[in-house]
Order: structure tokens, then C-alpha cells, then sequence
């Protein structure tokens, strides 16, 4: 059988699929359809310091081909994580990262201090690029000189774990960010976030969007999130976690072969709780029929 484990940033991973934080909760939301164990790693909820409510009005809409979100990293807070969420993460049987967000860098300074002493925590993922909170976010990812201080000041919190920086794609020259944040320290990068768009209610004439703006995922952005991988494949040589539209076998072997070293499933997974599932045994068929042994043979085999 051939193999499909992967190794990222020394970890070995049973399989290349992470679960994007956002979309698998802190590994319960999809407990009734699978155990998260069967991924190769999940990427917890977004993370602040304080506890957040999110963005009023409606905050998801369908689009064409993905979905726009204006979530607003909700989520329960430090306090609460460490006190109730922590502890249930010590028997997940897989890579477990966690997603550290602020509105200033100090607040990306408090969080990767206390993630540094989670035992139940194996990489940090340092998150400057959400696009739907005004401050903070998506403001920190796309100037490569802030995105290298930001990285920088939290780097050198972190003694324990791997610090991993999510890139945001609006940024004008990601490739340029992804540099920054290598020299910076980042030991490993991961991409794409949603795209900045909106949608507009016709009938009632205004943004369907109580933020009007929110983060576009899905099929739509995979041509786009393909093309910005290969990019930073080009530029780095530091491991990189890709992702964006990835709702199949055939996508994920795409973004292999331009390079990603593991693979982020989002979207994908609110059209189908068993999606991991379909594209794990699909993989295992196309590298039987393509005699291929290991995944690590076709990672970037596309540059080549």
C-alpha cells in the first residue's frame, strides 16, 4: 500500500490533510462524523487574548463557486481555552497547532508566550492575514516590513514549538511577505487565506454582509491559491501548509506537485463532513495506479 504520511517540520504526519482552523472547531465540531485522529493534524479556532463575539449581522453567504465569511474570529478567549478546551486536547492523537490572533502585537506577544508552554500544543501558527476584523488581522500580513516585526517580536517568545506565519493573499507581493518572514524567523509558512469580496442583496439593496466585506473560499480561489504556492515555493525553502479550494484528490495532488509539504482542508468540509475521507482513499488509488510509493516523490515534482 503505498504510503501517504508526510513530514512536516520534523513531525510525521499520517496523512497530509490538516483540518484550517475555522473550520474544525477545536476538533469536536466533527466528532459525530470522524475522529480527528484520522488527519494528519488539525489547526485549532482562531485564538485572542480576550474573548470575542464576532461580527454582528450575517456573517456566511454562498457564492457561485465558494462561500464569502465574515465571522470575525469569534472565540471563547485565553482563559477559557486554557481552563476548559486544553486540557481535551492531550489524548488527540495527531498534529495539533494552534491559532494565535490580535489586534496589536502585543496581543500576538501574550498569546505566543502562554501557547509556548502548552504541552498539548505542538506548533504555533501565527495568524496575519484574516481579512473580516478591522484591526488586526489582514493589516499585519500585508506590508513585508510589519509582517517580519510581527514575526520577529513573537519569534522570540517561542523556544519550544515551530512558529508557523500564514500569509494573507491580499497582500501586493506575497512572495515578498513570505521572504520577510523566513528572514524574520518563521519556521515554516502556511497559505493561502480567503480573498477579500463581497455580495450584495438585491432586494434589499445594500451588502448581504453585516461587515460588508468578508473572506471569499472554495473552488473559486484554488487557481488563485495554486498559483500564489508556487510562487513562494519558487522564492522559500521552508516547509509550506497550502491550501484553498481544495475539495478533491486531484486538488491535492495539484498543490503537492507545486510544492505544499501538507494540505489545509476548509471549505470543503461545510459541503461534505466526510470529504478527508473521499480524498485519502482517492490519493491511495492514484498512487497505486501511478506507482507511487510515497507522497514525498511528487511533492514539488511540478518545479522540476
Amino acid at each position: 500500500m503505498a504510503n501517504l504520511s508526510v513530514n512536516f517540520l520534523n513531525y510525521t504526519l499520517k496523512n497530509p490533510l490538516i483540518a484550517a482552523s475555522g473550520t474544525f472547531g477545536f476538533g469536536e465540531n466533527y466528532q459525530k462524523f470522524f475522529s480527528s485522529d484520522e488527519l494528519g493534524g488539525m489547526v485549532l479556532k482562531g485564538l485572542t487574548p480576550e474573548a470575542r463575539i464576532g461580527n454582528d449581522g450575517i456573517r456566511l453567504a454562498e457564492t457561485a463557486s465558494g462561500m464569502l465569511n465574515s465571522i470575525g474570529l469569534q472565540n471563547p478567549g485565553l482563559e477559557y481555552f486554557e481552563s476548559f478546551i486544553l486540557p481535551s486536547l492531550k489524548n488527540v492523537n495527531n498534529l495539533r497547532i494552534a491559532n494565535i490572533n490580535g489586534k496589536s502585537i502585543e496581543d500576538y506577544e501574550i498569546l505566543a508566550a502562554r501557547a509556548d508552554t502548552w504541552e498539548e500544543i505542538d506548533m504555533i501558527e501565527l495568524n496575519i492575514s484574516c481579512p473580516n476584523v478591522k484591526e488586526g488581522g489582514m493589516a499585519f500580513g500585508t506590508i513585508p516590513e510589519v509582517a517580519a516585526e510581527v514575526t520577529k517580536r513573537v519569534k522570540s517568545l517561542i523556544h519550544t514549538k515551530p512558529l508557523i506565519v500564514k500569509l494573507s493573499p491580499n497582500a501586493m507581493d506575497i512572495g515578498a511577505v513570505a521572504i520577510a518572514v523566513e528572514n524574520a524567523g518563521a519556521d515554516a509558512l502556511s497559505l493561502i487565506n480567503t480573498l477579500l469580496g463581497m455580495a450584495i442583496d438585491i432586494k434589499q439593496k445594500k451588502p448581504v454582509l453585516g461587515n460588508v466585506f468578508g473572506g471569499l473560499s472554495g473552488p473559486a480561489i484554488k487557481p488563485i491559491a495554486l498559483r500564489m504556492l508556487w510562487q513562494v515555493r519558487q522564492q522559500t525553502s521552508i516547509p509550506i501548509l497550502a491550501g484553498g479550494g481544495i475539495f478533491n484528490a486531484t486538488d491535492a495532488i495539484e498543490f503537492l506537485m507545486a510544492g505544499a509539504d501538507a494540505l489545509s482542508i476548509g471549505t470543503a468540509f461545510f459541503s461534505d463532513p466526510l470529504v478527508t475521507q473521499k480524498i485519502l482513499k482517492d490519493l491511495q488509488n492514484y498512487m497505486n495506479q501511478e506507482n507511487i510509493s510515497s507522497l514525498q516523490q511528487i511533492i514539488g515534482i511540478a518545479h522540476l
